[in-house]
């Protein structure tokens, strides 16, 4: 096992390796940004450095300030946590070169996986099915209007590189596909530095599940189950879920299967998760790989009874899959609610600033993942999630109470967040039937079932 460890993260997902290095008997490092030197993973850590100023280009993503904080704590491994440097295949290959461990897959496989369209290339060949699209990227008009044509509208057009929602484009017709392709390639070379794009047939109103796969260094590769996270805005998860309402055991068994047959095909080690598109009846395709822990990591945990974070550690230090996680079967019902720190009245628009009131819900089967307190500044560089809140039960329906509940007693004053929204969708008939697709919060938001302000 690792003697130190450097968190090269912030926030919640920094907090949460921190707690799984103490349990392991694991020092920590913190690195942290200027405007987060109050944050409470640079204070719980064993050691912190600070590694430039509040814009993640001159902190959290400087590669040779983290390689340097590393080398000067004499840090065995870093941690990437998810978002920043996480699927960053260069970044895996530098730590490799200076003989620190990189708690993650190969480098081989991030940049593999990394690339959507080589990745649905690695799909194909594996036997897992992906939607109609083309064969790669697409470089002008004409080859993306040629290929809408070919496999018919709605069509979305993808970025190959990053996530989270950024550089895709949904078009209906030649002129939004004209704008979306222009778009996306603006946007995907905004954020991640690589404009490529290909064009895929869009899945109306489909699900959006993905499977949880774990993988040691030793060939064994396993999963652990699927999550619902349909329920988004603007591709991004609001509320996710484990199992699946959407789900059946035959289902699961066969895009479990699947999805260790492609894991096993690049020679995956460590945690990472499949995304897949899955209609009402049941066909799915081939979306992405996430080379990472997921945020939504916690339902999962709380469904199957491991830590999925200390068995990344201990996959990288060269253990062994444990028992716990190879033969881990789900138990209970469990969702988690991305509280952010936004207005849901005025359309979900940022609200940072500073906690004046800070009260987090408890009781039997609640869990909160959480890097804020009372007095806490939230900053306006990055991600706006302030909190996790994962509720379990034995059934969905007591996990939805559960959580209606917890999102009740949950208390945050001076900025304004997601809860008011989030406790509305626990009310809603079709989410407690589990009658729900990716279209799901538009057709809510146009119900006029919240009565949002602007």
């Amino acid at each position: 096992m690792f003697g130190k460890i450097l968190i090269a993260n912030r926030g919640e997902i920094a907090l949460r390796i921190i707690r799984a290095c103490k349990e392991l008997g694991v020092r920590t490092v913190a690195v942290y940004s200027e405007p987060d030197i109050d944050s409470l993973h640079v204070q719980l850590a064993d050691e912190a450095i600070c590694i430039g100023a509040a814009a993640s280009s001159e902190s959290y993503l400087k590669i040779d300030r983290i390689i340097s904080a590393a080398e000067i704590s004499d840090a065995e491994a870093i941690h990437p946590g998810y978002g920043f440097l996480a699927e960053n295949a260069h970044f895996a290959k530098v730590c490799e070169s200076c003989n620190i461990k990189f708690i993650g897959p190969r480098p081989e496989a991030i940049e593999l996986m990394g690339d959507k369209n080589r990745a649905r290339d690695t799909a194909r060949k594996a036997g897992v099915p992906v939607s109609p699209g083309s064969d790669g990227t697409v470089d002008s008009e004409e080859e993306v209007r040629k290929i809408a044509n070919q496999i018919g509208y709605p069509v979305i057009v993808k970025a190959v590189a990053g996530g989270g929602g950024r550089g895709m484009r949904i078009a209906h017709d030649e002129a939004s596909l004209v704008q979306g392709y222009q778009a996306a390639r603006y946007e995907a070379e905004k954020a991640f530095g690589n404009g490529a794009v290909y064009v895929e047939k869009f899945i109306v109103n489909p699900h959006h599940i993905e499977f949880q796969i774990f993988g040691d260094e030793h060939g064994r590769v396993v999963h652990l189950g699927e999550r619902d996270c349909s329920i988004q805005r603007r591709n991004q998860k609001i509320i996710e879920e484990c199992p699946s309402p959407l789900m059946s055991p035959e289902l699961r068994a066969v895009m479990g299967e699947a999805s260790i047959r492609l894991a096993e095909s690049v020679g995956y080690s460590n945690a990472g998760t499949i995304e897949y598109l899955v209609d009402d009846d049941g066909n799915f395709y081939f979306m992405e790989m996430n080379t990472r822990i997921q945020v939504e990591h916690p339902i999962t945990e709380e469904v199957y009874g491991c830590d999925l974070v200390k068995q990344q550690i201990q996959v990288a230090a060269g253990e062994h899959l444990s028992s716990y996680v190879v033969n881990a079967t789900p138990r209970h019902h469990a969702m988690e609610c991305r509280i952010n720190a936004e207005d849901p009245d005025y359309g979900f628009r940022p609200a940072p600033g500073s906690i004046d009131l800070y009260y987090a819900p408890g009781g039997r089967g609640v869990r909160i993942d959480s890097h804020a307190y009372a007095g806490y500044p939230i900053p306006p560089n990055y991600d706006s999630m302030v909190a996790k809140v994962i509720a379990t039960a034995a059934s969905r329906t007591a996990c939805i109470r559960r959580m209606s509940r917890a999102l009740g007693e949950y208390m945050i004053t001076g900025v304004k967040t997601t809860i008011p929204f989030q406790q509305a969708i626990m009310q809603d008939p079709d989410f407690i039937a589990g009658k729900y697709s990716t279209g799901f919060v538009e057709k809510f938001l146009s119900s006029g079932k919240y009565p949002a302000k602007g």
